[in-house]
Order: C-alpha cells, then sequence, then structure tokens
C-alpha cells in the first residue's frame, strides 16, 4: 500500500474561462483500497509463493520503517531475517501500522500506532541485543539449554559483505524448504491418490 503526499493541481475553473484553480489532490482510490484489511502474518504457516512475497514486503518495509525514522543498527539490524525474534516484531509492527492507515480507519489510529511503536522500539532493542546481531556481522541467536538436553554447539559471528545478496539468498533458502515441506506433505498417502 503505498502512501502518496497530497500535492497542488492547477485546474481549470468551467465558470471562469481558461484560469486555473489550485485544488488538493491525493492518491486515487483504488491505490489507498486493500481487497481485505490485513489479517496477522504467522510465518509458521506460510506457503513457498505466500512466504516470498511476505518476506519482499516486509523487506521494503522494513528499509522505509529505518529510514523514515532514523532507527540504529541496535534497533533494527540488517540481518534481523535471520532471527524468528525479530521477523515476528517487526511483522507484527508492519501489519498494525498497515491497519492504523487504513482508510478506513478513524482519524487517531496513526496516533495509537505512534504509541505501540514506543515499546514496540524497545522491544525491537531487546532482541536485537540477545540475538547478537550486529552492523556486518551475525550469529544464529544463541538458545540456552535446559538440564537433561543436548548441548550445542556454540555459533561463531561471521562476516556478511552485503546484506541485500544475504537477504536475496536467505528468501530462496527459505522458499525452497517450505516448498520441499508442501511436496513432502502432499505425497503422502492421503494425498498421494489425488483425492483430499
Amino acid at each position: 500500500m503505498s502512501e502518496t503526499p497530497l500535492f497542488l493541481v492547477d485546474q481549470p475553473d468551467p465558470d471562469e474561462g481558461d484560469e486555473p484553480e489550485t485544488e488538493f489532490v491525493g492518491p486515487a482510490q483504488e491505490d489507498l483500497l486493500m481487497p481485505e484489511p490485513p489479517g496477522p502474518i504467522n510465518w509458521d504457516l506460510l506457503g513457498a509463493d505466500e512466504a516470498e512475497k511476505e518476506w519482499r514486503a516486509l523487506n521494503t518495509w522494513v528499509h522505509w520503517l529505518r529510514h523514515e525514522y532514523g532507527l540504529p543498527v541496535t534497533i533494527v539490524p540488517p540481518f534481523w531475517h535471520r532471527h524468528r525474534e525479530l521477523v515476528w516484531e517487526l511483522s507484527a509492527l508492519h501489519i498494525s501500522r498497515l491497519c492504523a492507515y487504513d482508510p478506513e480507519q478513524d482519524g487517531s489510529a496513526p496516533l495509537r500506532w505512534h504509541a505501540d511503536f514506543v515499546p514496540a522500539r524497545e522491544r525491537l532493542r531487546e532482541w536485537a541485543a540477545i540475538a547478537g546481531t550486529k552492523l556486518d556481522t551475525d550469529r544464529p541467536t544463541r538458545q540456552t539449554v535446559w538440564p537433561g538436553e543436548t548441548p550445542t554447539a556454540v555459533q561463531q559471528e561471521h562476516t556478511i559483505q552485503n546484506r541485500e545478496q544475504d537477504f536475496e539468498q536467505f528468501v530462496k533458502d527459505d522458499v525452497e524448504a517450505r516448498k520441499r515441506a508442501e511436496e513432502a506433505f502432499y505425497s503422502r498417502s492421503e494425498f498421494a491418490d489425488g483425492t483430499q
């Protein structure tokens, strides 16, 4: 959903000959309307095609968010996509903003979104600190091993030279994994004969 600013356009006034009259013009109504109100995204249940679409939409929005609000890497790190805790938080914030700025919303919805944005930034800061992701290095979020669980190998930081290339490869890998899971699901005996 694009947010096109209002601008001035000179329009001829039919009652006064060819003299232009200035009026406010905004985005076309069809640009503002979504087919249905956005709902929460459950990343665990998305199919391959849906996931690719949602990854790209979220990535575009996160770029907008960090630039629009001047957010530092301690709140929105470049490799947020590699950390589920950051994905869930940013995804929820994105959907919340889409709903707040929906044309059907009341005029105070954007103010409520900004009020919700304050604690969301603090949570993002906490998630980024826990994840250990930084400007040009990343490592998987460390997991605490409880008594009786098998210890996991300590993951080391690694340098990532190009964030956009990393994101593209990450999305490609995620989509492929989802496709394999879908194929495995549909190849089970109850779906193998074509009946559902």
